[in-house]
């Protein structure tokens, strides 16, 4: 292994070799250097007319190794013109043997021995030259010397695949290289890479490209140049051998036709052998019952009449619990693939489950495992619920469409359908009469909306009417009616639970004082058992579990808490707990569902058991372990039966009285990807998404095996006669298991790419596998090891979309079909030597089509009709002759998505289709009225779907394997066969034992003496009504809300312009559900915003009449006074605002963001005298790009960007929509005609849009007239504009050219050059133009001459350079002054007449990473960009910045001097750098860490600077000298991610300080430094789950009480903790509701600031835990810092820095 880490991820071998010493390497013959024109570097030149007597020899004798192991060799090399050359590469094998490979344009063919492979290479020719010309219409390359023209070549070999493919060899190493005349040649590297010379290190870094993923760019040193604007394919050939082009002659290395850019695809592991390995088979049925016989009673005190809590703690079983396995003869029914199984019912009987199975909902009985089924919904079952006699369900569906159905339950039929919520519909409940009915799911502003319908008259066919409904703050979780009073009902969610009561139509709902156990998250309710209405309400109790283990018992009359227990695990052995541990967490076990009887409570918990409690929870008297969490039970109502279901998928019931456990369904817990038929034993072996492979009885449906996998299986195939199948996987994997012996017989890796197709010959002599990337195999399965007979590559069309069942086999045995070698064309082989027999295009059968058709899926019909059956991707089955393949019949329309899977019975009579979630069964041939019939009940994409082998059942996979009984006699006559139809049966599995086999094997399958008729009515195709939506009725069949049609719409591409606006990228998200404080009780007031977001565009607006002086940061639009200083900020977004605009009069001010959780952008409308927001637009899909008004300001315009180019005319009356206008490319800016108020145009990516506005009464009509740029300018795109006063438009480029337009004519007059780079601000002012662009520059141009001729002279007044590139500006009327925005975060005040520049605004433009107060005056910023930045309060000015170039400044302190006289910064490349303000420059440079410093701290008395580094050594130096005085490895491998140090402890002139690293590990010191004495005081370790994204670990000493450290890290809960150093234990902790990004402690009030991922900044008293919650940042926040007094309290999320002034709790 440590010789390989060197070699990653490549090796320079002319670097490694050191070529030009000639020490390591040999040269021979005429070998020289030169410095190449093309590639602007030296390289070498080779040169001779005899090959082997003129070469480069690497290493310097040939019994010398080079020892490289990378599997990919590159050479960078150019053969020179009309010669030939020759290299040889030596490669060693794991067999021991060294194979010479060889290339050269001198091998006419292919040629092989046992230690000697010859490849022809074919060399490439100039993009537009004769030679490439005519090597395309020959199809091939031309073999012999190169052309004149041949280019600068990058060759990638795969040594690795060429020794396994061609010898059937492992590779090992390359040995050594000869490079032989005639070539120029660059460098050569060897890689485990994929890597791609065309794209650049940025364009891989967008595109995803990582070295962890087996792909990236070329190294730099090993790039080809490439001039800006060019192409690199244009000027390079890239040739990969395997080649991915023409195969003549065949097995030569040359480019590829039509030349396509790598795609950077990882790597697949090549053909080689491996050794067999075990694999895992499982017993269905592994769920453990434990009989706890013995009664623990929990370890407390004695209870006094006044407490109300207790603990239970479950006792460990290991040694007294009586264990119990359930019988492997048990039914099991299966079909489910969604592992969380949420929703189950009880009928009143206890009879009968009801569960949901995606979009179908199942019934079945328990004790015959008989199926019923409700089939309507057209997306997945979310929610179901049964009135108290269980005649009545209802259901309800996620997803948009909503809809809720109520059905009889004994009839099987829907009684009403209807749509409320907009989405998210997650709980149902009936009342027990079942005349009412309460939902809880999401309004179309995705907030909570609560809905009562009145259901009394339904089941008399009455319609569904809303009683009450009501939108609130509060998370619900679940929502249930009370059984005793049809208008009571009772929900809990995080941090509530709440009662609510309908009355005089309107639904109202208050809280159950939780006292202290307000921050939990509450799971579920049930109520006391008991349906007698003579009871009082009061007299009842209400139970609540949650995800902490307490299960509260409220008196519902008083809605307080009567009892508090809270279940606990059992302690573990003393051996067990972590050394380091100084305190115990007490962490309860989560419970996820609870059920009351009148004798017993349930519980469902995350670890997996199911309890049974006596209803005072005094013990466990029995418990049942899953193998999941337990995310449901439910207690019949006789008592006898506990359900319980898990979320890795499995449904099954506890029987109380003989205390045995039975599984009524089990699933795979991802969705299923194929499947296979053995129809002489009756089994189906299903694939999927979850690694594992199951094996099902056909009659029973038990599950007889699972095999688990390493990789994921894609597609399997039984084999014909033996208890054999196979199983191929996406790592190119083909297995074949032997079910009897459960063996695993053969593993062949000859697909470096998924395997998309499986299949054995129907005689069972022959298997085939193909693999995503063009290979197919023929395997021999009459012999056990099922070697290999023959492989070939590039015959099957690449890609997975064809899988699982790419490939075909007639039922003659004579023919193999599969799409390929393109995806125009399907060929035909012969199965037994895979020797092409027919090849048919069918893209060109239909001449009449604009567009070419491709094939998806071929199907063999069977051999008396000799068809071969193709659907395409116009919708069409295709009818061809498999012997002369001639197009015999064709179909159309045949889904309204692209068929997925197609099968033929085998009397040849009908036709099995699969269309995205529905089946349809055609007549094959095709004569009837009504061709096909359409079946529904998957509710996600079906991947195959196939007859059963006796012909009376039809398979269907994809979200559920899905049983159909096929209805069509085999006999019936043709007139009978119009009304076949299936049976919407899902699976019903049930039976104990295996089927017998009987001794002969069956071509036909197995047929029934009568087909089954089907146990429930099969769907109801006829178009049904949903209640009306909006103004209009809207009608919709199930085909029209299950299959709506999927465009494939082409990703819009980001223009090349800075000038579009572009979202900073973030990965937090807001959590939207946070209620914010009332208005005038907020203790915090935002007091000041620094910084300007210079990410946004036009993000600035100044009127000089009216002093109104508004611009952005963040989510935030600050309004500020230029005389004072003082700031108004107006709150209404929640994203990065992009552009502001201001009204003509500056009485009105509009602001866009984009919209949170993928919604609408939205438009906020500013009042600017009050700052009331006064109307909102959200109608964009993607960010807005532009705003305008009028020069009336009658109208309003908004521009979408890239991802939505429209154009939308407002009014600002009303701010309803008048006009709008969508446009074919993206669009840039906007403005209005100063001149005539009906005149506006837009600038984009396709030119130059002149509109017109017309108004005819109250419609107005947007019209758009489109003018190329002129040719002159070239390929540009016009990125800004703006009018001056004589109809004259000027628009600039990214070229950096200003044309003026006649806007009369609408034509350009005049072009000048005013910038070399792109421009992006326009504005005209009188006879002033105004030119910002990209290069920093501001230009000023007098333009008095413009005046619509040709030839006018343009004169440059005056020109800034600024500190950025240029997003806003805005001037006075003669442009003597304004101001102007950059991306460096400034805004700067630009005065012409005197020629300066004024910063106004300052900010950071890159993250800031730390922030620190010196005293009340003075605090500092450190980001990113590695400046350190002094400001001083409470004007918030920068005073001092100091610039570190190329590293990155990740923490500052203070000195603790009075004044703050030296600020210290911490720096990435490991150094600390000493700040003196007073001189304002750097007085000391330290380096006491390799690595990155993430922490520091000056200590109390100055005396030392504290650091830290990423490798979580902490260095202790003195600031005099700049000496490491002591190096601390206590924390060493995790980084610190706190330093913090408390003036005295103890004595006088000791200090303590703390250090929090990344393991979630706190030390506490006491110090002396004046005496050298650190001595440790306590050691915390806070253990937490295992997680792979954690949040930092965060503490720090109380400033009231510095015995107390309060720590905030990851762990079970989202919590405060405050551990005693006196007392040595948490003696304190305060819920969280998200993980805390950081957190400053004030010293004053008992104040915590924490800052969270999801942009919430939580202010909460320690002492009550009162909280507040504010949104203000766009951002995840990391940092907030309380200043010394506790009155200001700073946050920063990214480069937003936000000041606040504390008000207190």
């Amino acid at each position: 292994m440590t010789s390989r880490v060197w070699q990653h991820p490549y090796v320079n071998i002319f670097k490694h070799m050191r070529v030009e010493e000639w020490k390591k390497t040999s040269r021979e013959g005429d070998v020289t250097t030169y410095m190449d024109k093309t590639l602007m570097c030296s390289v070498f030149r080779i040169r001779g007319s005899i090959p082997a007597s003129n070469y480069i020899l690497l290493p310097k004798t040939s019994t010398q190794s080079l020892g490289l192991t990378g599997r990919y060799l590159y050479l960078l090399f150019r053969p020179s013109p009309a010669k030939h050359f020759v290299v040889h590469m030596d490669i060693a094998a794991e067999e021991g043997q060294v194979i010479r490979v060889s290339f050269s344009n001198l091998f006419k063919e292919f040629k092989s021995t046992a230690t000697w492979l010859q490849f022809p290479f074919l060399c490439g020719a100039a993009k537009g030259s004769v030679y490439e010309s005519t090597a395309k219409t020959a199809r091939h390359g031309l073999v012999g010397p190169a052309p004149s023209t041949v280019r600068w070549t990058c060759l990638m070999m795969d040594l690795q695949y060429i020794l396994s493919v061609y010898l059937n060899r492992r590779h090992s190493h390359l040995k050594t290289v000869k490079l032989c005349a005639n070539m120029s040649v660059k460098n050569m590297f060897t890689s485990d890479l994929v890597l791609d010379p065309g794209v650049s290190f940025n364009e891989a870094k967008q595109a995803g490209l990582a070295s962890s993923l087996g792909t990236g760019p070329m190294p730099r040193e090993m790039s080809f140049p490439v001039p800006k604007g060019g192409s690199w394919h244009d000027l390079y050939d890239y040739i990969r051998f395997p080649s991915d082009g023409a195969k003549m002659p065949f097995d030569s290395i040359q480019k590829g036709y039509p030349s396509a850019v790598s795609t950077c695809s990882p790597p697949e592991r090549s053909p080689t052998r491996e050794m067999s390995r075990s694999v895992n088979i499982s017993k269905p049925v592994q769920d453990r019952v434990s009989l706890i016989q013995q009664i623990t009673t929990p370890k407390l005190g004695s209870r006094t009449s006044r407490s109300h809590r207790s603990a239970v703690r479950i006792p460990c079983t290991e040694d007294g619990g009586v264990h119990v396995y359930a019988h492997t003869e048990d039914d099991i029914n299966t079909h489910r693939d969604d592992s969380d199984v949420e929703e189950a019912l009880w009928t009143k009987s206890g009879d009968t489950v009801v569960y949901p199975c995606h979009a179908i909902i199942v019934s079945m009985k328990i004790s015959s495992g008989q199926q019923r089924f409700f089939i309507g919904h057209t997306d997945k079952v979310s929610a179901l619920t049964f009135n108290g006699n269980s005649t009545v369900l209802a259901s309800a569906q996620t997803g948009i469409q909503s809809v809720v159905r109520v059905w009889n339950y004994l009839k099987t039929n829907c009684l009403a359908m209807f749509k409320t919520h907009a989405h998210s519909l997650s709980s149902l409940s009936f009342s027990y009469s079942g005349g009412v009915l309460c939902g809880v799911g999401k309004d179309g502003h995705s907030k909570t909306m609560v809905v009562v319908w009145n259901t009394l008259r339904v089941t008399k066919g009455g319609e569904v009417s809303v009683l009450a409904k009501a939108h609130t703050d509060v998370d619900i979780q679940t929502m249930k009616i009370a059984f005793f009073d049809d208008t009571r009902m009772v929900s809990c969610g995080r941090d509530n639970v709440r009662l609510w009561r309908v009355r005089s139509g309107a639904l109202r709902s208050c809280p159950v004082n939780l006292v202290e156990y307000h921050a939990l998250d509450f799971t579920d309710v049930a109520f006391e058992e008991g349906h007698s209405a003579d009871r009082e309400p009061e007299d009842r109790t209400l139970f609540a579990s949650s995800r902490s283990g307490h299960i509260l018992e409220i008196d519902y009359g008083s809605v307080a808490i009567k009892n508090v227990r809270r279940l606990l695990p059992a302690q573990q052995p003393h051996a067990q707990r972590r050394e380091k541990q100084t305190f115990g967490m007490g962490l309860g076990i989560a419970v996820n569902s609870i059920s009351v009887s009148s004798a017993f409570c349930a519980t469902g918990s995350e670890d997996g058991f199911l309890r049974l409690w006596p209803l005072d929870f005094s013990t466990v008297f029995l418990e049942a372990e899953h193998e999941g969490p337990v995310s449901l039970v439910s207690v019949s109502d006789d008592g006898l039966s506990v359900m319980a279901a898990t979320t890795s998928g499995n449904l099954g019931y506890l029987d109380v009285s003989s205390r045995g456990y039975s599984t009524l369904m089990r699933s795979h817990t991802d969705g299923v990807l194929g499947f296979s038929v053995d129809g002489i034993r009756r089994r189906i072996t299903t694939a999927s998404c979850d690694r594992t492979v199951r094996v099902w009885d056909m009659d029973s449906m038990q599950q007889l095996y699972d095999f688990v996998s390493e990789d994921t299986p894609c597609s399997v195939a039984f084999h014909p006669s033996l208890q054999v199948f196979s199983c191929g996987s996406s790592s190119g994997l083909v297995r074949v298991f032997d079910i009897a012996s459960a063996k695993l017989l053969a593993e062949h890796r000859q697909h470096r790419g998924e395997v998309v197709g499986l299949a054995f010959s129907p005689d069972g002599e022959f298997m085939y596998s193909a693999g995503s990337l063009g290979s197919l195999a023929l395997y021999n399965s009459s012999q056990e090891d099922h070697h290999v007979l023959r492989v070939l590559g590039n015959v099957v069309a690449r890609g997975t979309e064809r899988a699982p069942d790419a490939l075909t086999v007639s039922s003659d045995n004579r023919c193999l079909a599969f799409v390929g070698p393109s995806e125009y064309t399907v060929t035909i082989m012969a199965a037994r030597s895979l020797d092409e027999l027919l090849r048919v295009d069918v893209s060109i059968l239909d001449v009449e089509s604009t567009t070419l058709d491709s094939a998806l899926k071929v199907c063999f019909s069977p051999a008396s009709t000799g068809h071969l059956l193709v659907t395409t991707s116009a919708n069409k089955i295709l009818w061809i002759s498999a012997n002369t393949g001639r197009l015999l019949r064709e179909v159309s329309k045949v889904h309204k998505h692209q068929c997925s899977s197609l099968a033929v019975s085998e009397d040849g009579r009908f036709l099995l289709t699969a269309g995205h979630n529905a089946v349809k069964v055609w007549d094959y041939s095709m004569q009837l009225h009504v061709n096909s019939q359409m079946f529904i009940g998957h509710s996600q994409p079906i991947r195959q779907v196939n007859f059963a082998p006796d012909q009376m059942a039809v398979v269907s996979v994809g979200d559920a394997i899905f049983f159909w009984d096929f209805l069509a006699h085999p006999q019936e006559t043709g007139t009978d066969r119009r009304y076949s139809e299936f049976g919407g049966s899902t699976v019903a599995l049930k039976g104990n034992s295996e089927s017998e086999v009987n001794g002969r094997l069956l071509s036909n399958g197995m047929p029934r003496r009568t087909a089954p008729l089907p146990t429930s009515p099969p769907p109801c195709l006829d178009i049904s009504s949903i209640d009306r939506i909006g103004q209009g009725e809207y009608r919709c069949s199930f085909f029209h809300s299950l299959f709506l049609h999927s465009l494939k719409v082409e990703k819009p591409v980001r223009p090349d312009c800075y000038k579009h606006f572009t979202p900073r990228f973030k990965t937090s998200t807001l959590d939207q559900s946070t209620a914010t404080p009332e208005l005038g009780e907020e203790g915090l007031r935002l007091k000041a915003v620094i910084g300007y977001n210079g990410n946004g565009r036009a993000n600035m607006v100044w009127n000089p009449e009216t002093g109104l002086f508004a611009y952005s940061c963040g989510c935030v639009v600050v309004v500020e006074n230029l005389h004072t200083g003082s700031q108004r900020h107006w709150l209404g977004h929640t994203e990065e605002i992009s552009c502001l605009a201001v009204t003509n009069d500056a009485q009105t001010v509009a602001s866009a963001a984009g919209g949170s959780g993928g919604s609408r952008s939205l438009i906020c409308i500013w009042n600017v005298q009050d700052g009331t927001c006064s109307n909102t637009i959200s109608y964009h899909q993607g960010a807005v790009q532009a705003l305008s008004f009028s020069r009336d300001d009658f109208f309003f315009l908004t521009v979408g960007d890239f991802t939505d180019p429209e154009v939308a005319l407002w009014s600002t009356r009303t701010y309803q929509l008048l006009s709008r206008v969508s446009v074919s490319g993206p669009l840039h800016d906007v403005a209005f005609s100063p001149s005539a108020a009906s005149q506006l145009a837009c600038v984009g990516s396709h030119g130059l849009y002149f509109c017109n506005t017309h108004t005819q009464g109250l419609d107005v009509e947007l019209k758009v007239q489109r003018v190329c740029v002129p040719e002159e300018v070239g390929n540009v795109e016009l990125t800004a504009l703006c009018y001056n006063a004589n109809s004259i438009l000027f628009t600039g480029t990214n070229s950096g050219h200003v044309c003026a337009w006649d806007c009369n004519t609408q034509r350009c007059f005049m072009t000048w050059e005013a910038d070399q780079g792109e421009i992006g601000v326009l504005l005209c002012r009188g006879n002033r133009l105004l030119t910002g662009s990209n290069t920093r520059r501001l230009r000023l141009w007098g333009v008095a001459a413009v005046q619509g001729m040709r030839g006018a002279l343009v004169l440059l007044e005056q020109e800034m350079m600024l500190d950025g590139t240029v997003v806003s500006a805005a001037f006075d009327d003669v442009m003597d002054m304004g101001i102007v925005g950059t991306t460096a975060g400034t805004l700067w005040y630009i005065n012409w007449v005197d020629n300066t520049s004024i910063r106004l605004i300052s900010g950071h433009k890159s993250k800031v990473q730390y922030r620190v107060f010196a005293n009340e005056s003075h605090f500092a910023t450190c980001g990113e960009d590695g400046s350190v930045r002094v400001w001083t309060a409470p004007n918030n000015e920068l005073v001092v910045q100091f610039q570190v170039l190329n590293q990155s400044c990740g923490s500052a302190c203070w000195s603790p001097s009075k004044g703050g006289a030296c600020v210290v910064g911490g720096y990435s490349d490991g150094t600390l750098r000493i700040f003196r303000l007073a001189s304002s420059e750097m007085e000391l440079k330290l380096h006491p860490h390799p690595v990155a410093v993430t922490a520091i701290q000056y200590s109390a008395n100055g005396q030392v600077i504290l650091s830290a580094g990423r490798d979580g050594l902490m260095a202790v130096s003195s600031p005099v000298t700049g000496l490491t005085v002591r190096l601390i490895s206590d924390h060493k491998g995790a980084p610190i991610t706190t330093i913090q140090c408390y003036k005295e402890f103890g004595l006088e002139g000791n200090e303590m300080w703390l250090a929090a690293s990344a393991d979630r590990r706190v030390s506490v010191w006491a110090a002396d430094w004046m005496k050298d004495k650190c001595e440790l005081l306590d050691w915390l370790t806070f253990p937490a789950p295992e997680s792979d994204s954690l949040p930092p670990s965060l503490a720090a000493f109380s400033p009231i009480d510095p015995g107390l450290v309060v720590y905030t890290g990851y762990g079970v809960e989202r919590e405060l903790s405050f551990y005693s150093l006196a007392k040595k234990r948490v003696i304190k902790k305060i819920a969280l509701s998200h993980w805390a990004m950081c957190f400053s402690l004030s010293s004053k009030g008992r104040l915590i600031a924490v800052g969270s991922k999801e942009r919430v900044l939580k202010l909460i008293k320690s002492s009550s835990g009162r909280f507040q919650d504010f949104l203000h940042h766009s951002d995840s926040l990391q940092t907030c810092r309380f200043s010394p007094s506790g009155k200001l309290l700073f946050t920063v999320a990214y480069n937003e820095i936000l000041l606040w002034e504390v008000r207190g709790l």
